[in-house]
């Protein structure tokens, strides 16, 4: 069995939840690869996607989500002959070469970019493998719903089948099994002992503050804000690749213990040391919380996906929106308050997270071999 992981540079998500199916995937005897659709392409087209995505989402979010609204209020457009299928089957040509040359019996798409080229394809009748598009947030993305080739979709919860079937995707297409995390987050790690581990000298409420891979946000800001609640707790601030932020936090006089970090590959021993995370809602970091059962305090989303897994985890109980007239120090000060709240997330939680996401779908991939082999 082979199986073919297309993604693209836009948020390293996309490339995150590649890399953990095809991990487990390997781990089964399959043979996989993966492939950033548009770098294979053209590089030039590669670059200017990667760019131009984190323009749009850090320099120009307003735009961005202006764009996305009007993107949701569409109607299915089912044209074959739409600009979008005219590009994607002038890109596919080099694509399909590829294909040829590695005959995948299944491909998974974990970016919608990709699954639109394979729609094309598929349509064109330039492949014949089961495809599989993930969507990688919580909620159904306005173009998901024209990828009508596509075999299968893999949506972050049952919960958002309704949404999925009223956008135009057949029932029987939809696999609510959860947005696919690397398994490490389905492991689970005791408080005391996920303390001990890091080096943390106290094992007192935790709050763990994470922005991402680039540090978006005044992380600093942040912790003084934190720091400035009598309650007693501690922090664990994951700066990523923002090095001015960890120096400030450094350089800061607090009343509270905090550990700064840098970028760090041990995150899930983090969330479970931790009480709850506040961080951006991102598709994959908010799934690998929910695994961990950690509440989650959601800040600066970008505008368009990530405003809509702000509505999934407010209207499911199982987050708080800090915003610029709700700061964190409310949010938590509201948490200490009422302790119920934390647990009522905590429960919510148990009900909607998707821990064994990847396992899951890597079961119904095995499953697809063994129906076309009797």
């Amino acid at each position: 069995m082979k199986v073919l992981f297309l993604s693209n540079t836009a948020g390293q998500g996309h490339h995150s939840t590649a890399n953990a199916i095809m991990e487990k995937l390997m781990s089964l005897g399959v043979e996989c690869k993966t492939l950033d659709t548009y770098a294979y392409i053209n590089p030039m087209l590669y670059e200017g996607l990667a760019h131009g995505y984190l323009l749009s989402t850090s320099l120009t979010p307003a735009a961005y989500g202006q764009f996305y609204r009007m993107a949701e209020l569409r109607t299915k457009n089912g044209s074959r002959h739409s600009l979008t299928n005219v590009t994607n089957s002038i890109m596919a040509v080099k694509l399909s070469k590829f294909f040829r040359e590695f005959k995948p019996d299944v491909i998974v798409c974990t970016h919608l970019f990709s699954a639109q080229l394979v729609n094309v394809m598929k349509l064109k009748g330039q492949i014949d493998a089961t495809a599989i598009g993930i969507v990688t947030d919580f909620t159904i993305h306005p173009f998901w719903q024209n990828l009508e080739a596509l075999d299968y979709f893999v949506t972050a919860s049952e919960l958002l089948t309704y949404h999925a079937v009223q956008k135009g995707i057949p029932e029987n297409k939809i696999l609510p099994f959860g947005i696919p995390i690397n398994p490490k987050f389905s492991v689970r790690v005791e408080k005391a002992e996920a303390r001990r581990q890091l080096g943390v000298a106290e094992d007192k409420f935790t709050v763990l503050l994470m922005s991402g891979s680039m540090g978006h946000g005044n992380i600093a800001k942040s912790v003084r804000m934190m720091d400035a609640l009598e309650n007693d707790f501690q922090i664990i601030a994951v700066c990523g690749s923002n090095k001015i932020a960890k120096h400030r936090i450094d350089a800061m006089k607090t009343s509270k213990k905090v550990y700064s970090y840098a970028y760090v590959n041990n995150v899930e021993l983090m969330m479970d040391a931790s009480d709850c995370i506040i961080t951006k809602p991102g598709g994959l970091t908010t799934s690998e919380a929910l695994a961990k059962h950690l509440p989650i305090l959601m800040i600066n989303p970008i505008p368009g996906q990530e405003e809509r897994n702000v509505e999934f985890m407010l209207n499911n109980g199982m987050a708080m929106n800090v915003t610029p007239t709700y700061g964190i120090d409310e949010a938590l000060y509201q948490l200490f308050l009422y302790p119920e709240k934390l647990r009522n997330m905590e429960s919510n939680i148990r009900l909607v997270g998707k821990p064994n996401a990847t396992a899951d779908l890597c079961d119904f991939i095995m499953k697809l071999e063994t129906n076309d082999n009797p």
